[in-house]
C-alpha cells in the first residue's frame, strides 16, 4: 500500500505501529476519522484522551514514553489550554490540531516548540495531519549538517531540526563539514551558511558537488545578507535552494521538507529502474 500526501510525496505503506501515539480530543468525529486513517495507513492503533483527566491518566498508567501526541488546544477540564502546557512540561513531541487559530495562537503555539500544527479547517485536515504524523515518524531516517561559523545560529538550526526528528550533525567551518560528509556517507542534506572565514558557502558547496551529486545529496544556502544576487550564485555553484534570515519556522521546514522529498524520489525512481538501464543525475 502507498500513501499519496497533501503534499505529494508517496510514502511507502510500512507498519509504524510500534509507536505510542496519544490522541487528546473529545470530538467524536475526528477521533474516529483520526484513529481509522492512522490505521488504515500506517497501521498505528492511537490511545485516545477525551479530556484532561485521561491524558494524565494515559501518562501515570504507563512507562511505556509517548513517541507523540496529537492535541487539540482546549480540552474539557483544561479550557485554558493546560492540556497543551502538560504536554510540553513533559517533553512530549506534540503536533496541535484544532479549529481555533490566529496570528496570535501561532505565535504561541510556536514559542512552545510543537512539531507542528494542523488547522480543522478543510476536507483534507486528517490527511494532512496522518502526513504531518508520518513525517515526524520517519524523519530519523534522514541526517541533515548544519554548517555555521556562529555558535547561535548551529544551535537554533539544530534545535530545529531535532524537534522534527531529523539526526542532525553540525560542523562551525567548511573544512570540518568536508571532513564530516567524507565520514558520514549517509548525509542527505546540507544546510550551509554563506559568510564563513575559511570557505564560504559558495565554495563549499561546489566542493562538495565534485563528489556527490543533486540526486545523492541537497544543499540549501542560507545567509543574513541582503543581497538577492546571493540565491543566484547558490544555485549557479550547485545549490538546491536558498533562505534568507531569519526563518519562518513553516517555510523552513517545509523547505527541508521539499528537498528530502525530492531526494526520496530520485531513490525510488532510481531502485524501479530495471538493471542495466542507464541512470541520469537530477
Amino acid at each position: 500500500m502507498t500513501f499519496l500526501g497533501i503534499s505529494g510525496m508517496q510514502y511507502s505503506g510500512e507498519s509504524l505501529g510500534g509507536s505510542r501515539i496519544l490522541l487528546a480530543e473529545d470530538s467524536n468525529v475526528f477521533t474516529s476519522m483520526i484513529g481509522a486513517r492512522l490505521k488504515e495507513l500506517f497501521d498505528i492503533d492511537i490511545e485516545i484522551c477525551r479530556n484532561f483527566e485521561d491524558l494524565q491518566l494515559a501518562y501515570d498508567r504507563s512507562t511505556d514514553p509517548i513517541t507523540l501526541a496529537i492535541s487539540n488546544i482546549n480540552l474539557p477540564g483544561a479550557e485554558n489550554g493546560e492540556a497543551l502546557e502538560y504536554l510540553i512540561d513533559l517533553s512530549v513531541p506534540t503536533i496541535v490540531f484544532t479549529g481555533t487559530f490566529h496570528e496570535e495562537t501561532r505565535d504561541k503555539l510556536l514559542t512552545k516548540d510543537i512539531v507542528d500544527y494542523i488547522l480543522k479547517d478543510n476536507v483534507f485536515a486528517v490527511d494532512m495531519l496522518a502526513e504531518s504524523v508520518c513525517r515526524f515518524l520517519t524523519n530519523h531516517r534522514h541526517h541533515v549538517l548544519i554548517v555555521d561559523d556562529s555558535p547561535t545560529a548551529r544551535a537554533l538550526l539544530s534545535s530545529r531540526l531535532k524537534r522534527y526528528n531529523f539526526r542532525v550533525s553540525v560542523a562551525d567551518s567548511g573544512a570540518k563539514a568536508l571532513e564530516i560528509l567524507k565520514k558520514n556517507s549517509d548525509i542527505g542534506l546540507v544546510i550551509t551558511d554563506y559568510n564563513m572565514p575559511d570557505i564560504d558557502g559558495f565554495e563549499l558547496t561546489r566542493r562538495i558537488r565534485s563528489v556527490r551529486g543533486s540526486h545523492e545529496l541537497r544543499i540549501i544556502g542560507v545567509s543574513s545578507s541582503s543581497n538577492r544576487l546571493l540565491s543566484a550564485r547558490f544555485l549557479k555553484a550547485g545549490g538546491n535552494d536558498f533562505m534568507l534570515r531569519p526563518f519562518i519556522d513553516e517555510e523552513f521546514y517545509c523547505r527541508v521538507n521539499q528537498n528530502l522529498d525530492t531526494l526520496i524520489q530520485i531513490w525510488s525512481t532510481q531502485a524501479r529502474r530495471p538493471a542495466g538501464a542507464v541512470k541520469s543525475v537530477a
